[in-house]
């Protein structure tokens, strides 16, 4: 079936014909009589249509879509098994710039939109589409949504980005991933290439446990409506617009791995207690970590101007970590680490495992990157546990043509 992102299952071999059996007597023979008339001594014949119904769609599930569809000819009692598949997953264009790309993404809408119309919208565990789509394809995802949310989806994958264009936006409205009673099956979303207006009165997602956003348009109280996701544990926003400061209510007191990438924020400020990784990387900005810190893992990656130097001194709820990754990605011919104060403000006391990369942008004459990074031992006296220290350097050397 066109679209699905599916494997396919090379079919059994046929069972062999023993030489030693006289004509007459081999399987095929024992088969039709068998049909007619059961001896004493015979097993009964077993047909796949003799199980119960639930059963044969279990069976059905574990083919891919495509060898399923194919299977369901064999028999007109199969016709219909594969509409209780579990986990529906499609794939399409990708990039505007293929000159294809119009025909395959009408090919993916379509394939959707048969398999959405035919499956009986029960036991569905995952919906996932990963396909560019225009704005004036939108109507679409509303279908698309209203199955997820009828069929109670527990993984919802919605990827609708163009990776070469950032023009094309899709409105989706959160209520409507929440069935008749206004509550949601979903554990796991993931929304991509879409503008959501999320607010406090949305209340449905209680069982949510993973979010993740990338190139999303956040527009309203995305503060107070994760306040109403109490069962979130992981969340992840790459590249999402349209919040100034980032705050993670004290209500995620179950959130334990948060990623925030290529944000344009003013200030991250999270409240998460039982929080044990976290990752930044975007530019310089407070960071503010309230409560008793659980850390074991950080990832800070802070780019511009004073970028390593902040991240060894000014995100103080790391100190606790036992992994620490730290990258400057944009020196200048003037080391940062000679602007850094004799030795951070707390220790590391817990520290085991630190990477540090160093990009450094300089000109042949003026490169010291030698000396920049000698200087950087002067954290390793905050950090007393250290037992690995990977150091990567990469010196990128501006070269004037005359």
């Amino acid at each position: 079936m066109a679209g699905a992102e599916e494997d396919e299952v090379a079919p059994s071999a046929p069972h062999p014909v023993d030489p030693q059996q006289p004509m007459g007597q081999g399987p095929a023979a024992k088969r039709s009589r068998s049909e007619h008339h059961h001896g004493d001594g015979d097993a009964p014949s077993f047909k796949m249509e003799d199980l119960p119904v639930d059963v044969q769609a279990v069976i059905m599930s574990l083919l891919p879509l495509k060898m399923a569809v194919r299977t369901s000819i064999v028999s007109k009692n199969w016709r219909m098994l594969w509409t209780f598949r579990c986990n529906l997953s499609f794939k399409g264009p990708r990039y505007l710039c293929e000159n294809d790309t119009k025909i395959q993404q009408a090919k993916c809408i379509e394939t959707v939109n048969c398999v959405i119309h035919q499956h009986s919208q029960i036991g569905i565990n995952k919906f996932s589409i990963r396909c560019g789509l225009f704005e004036e394809d939108s109507v679409h995802l509303g279908r698309w949504i209203r199955f997820a949310a009828s069929s109670k989806a527990k993984i919802i994958h919605l990827d609708l980005r163009f990776k070469d264009v950032f023009e094309e936006v899709n409105h989706l409205h959160l209520e409507a991933l929440l069935d008749a009673q206004g509550s949601s099956f979903v554990r796991s979303l993931f929304l991509g290439g879409v503008v959501i207006k999320p607010h406090s009165a949305i209340c449905g997602f209680t069982i949510l446990r993973r979010l993740v956003l990338q190139s999303v348009t956040i527009s309203g109280d995305f503060t107070g409506f994760l306040a109403n996701c109490a069962a979130l544990e992981d969340l992840e926003m790459i590249e999402c617009s349209g919040l100034t400061n980032l705050i993670i209510p004290q209500q995620l007191d179950k959130l334990q791995h948060l990623l925030i990438d290529g944000m344009e924020v003013e200030m991250v400020e999270f409240y998460a207690a039982d929080l044990s990784h976290f990752e930044y990387k975007g530019q310089v900005v407070p960071i503010v970590h309230h409560g008793c810190s659980k850390l074991e893992k950080a990832t800070i990656m802070f780019s511009g101007k004073k970028g390593l130097a902040k991240a060894f001194t000014a995100v103080p709820s790391i100190l606790p970590v036992k992994i620490l990754n730290v990258q400057s990605v944009a020196l200048s011919k003037y080391s940062q680490l000679q602007k850094l104060p004799t030795r951070p403000d707390g220790m590391f006391m817990h520290l085991r495992h630190m990477t540090c990369r160093i990009i450094v942008h300089s000109r042949p004459q003026e490169a010291n990157y030698d000396i920049e990074v000698l200087q950087l031992a002067y954290c390793l006296d905050a950090a007393p546990q250290l037992e690995t220290l990977q150091l990567n350097v990469i010196v990128v050397l501006f070269i004037k043509k005359y």
